[in-house]
């Protein structure tokens, strides 16, 4: 049994990933501060948050529901990344690591997801 959300392989991952991306956006144009590098932080941040507020919460269903939002926000993360390579913001290399993060964390949400939904409806 987990003592708290961060012993999550899925949180951590989702933390890093959150570091890496302050990390690069720093760079970014100062024009995108308020835009695109906004936008891209708090998608990030969003992962890891709620699946630390779903863990959190009193139900299963509100733990599915933020890990949901979590999933969502990832994706919502990938294709601003897309966007910031494509405008030249990111570089190639750091875009091949970022979105195998991506990717992995995907997997790792759905993964969590299903397990939760299959305890939830099976108790």
């Amino acid at each position: 049994m987990l003592k708290n959300y961060k012993e999550l392989n899925v949180w951590q991952k989702a933390y890093q990933l959150c570091l890496e991306i302050y990390k690069i956006t720093k760079d970014f144009p100062k024009e995108e501060r308020y835009g695109l590098t906004s936008q891209i932080r708090r998608a990030a941040v969003s992962v890891p948050s709620n699946i630390a507020e779903g863990y959190g919460r009193k139900t299963t269903g509100e733990y599915i529901q933020s890990l949901y939002i979590a999933y969502g926000s990832n994706c919502e993360l990938e294709t601003q990344i897309l966007l910031s390579c494509d405008l030249g913001y990111i570089k190639a290399e750091d875009l091949e690591k970022i979105q195998k993060n991506i990717g992995d964390i995907e997997r790792m949400l759905k993964a969590l997801i299903k397990s939760l939904e299959n305890k939830h409806s099976n108790p």
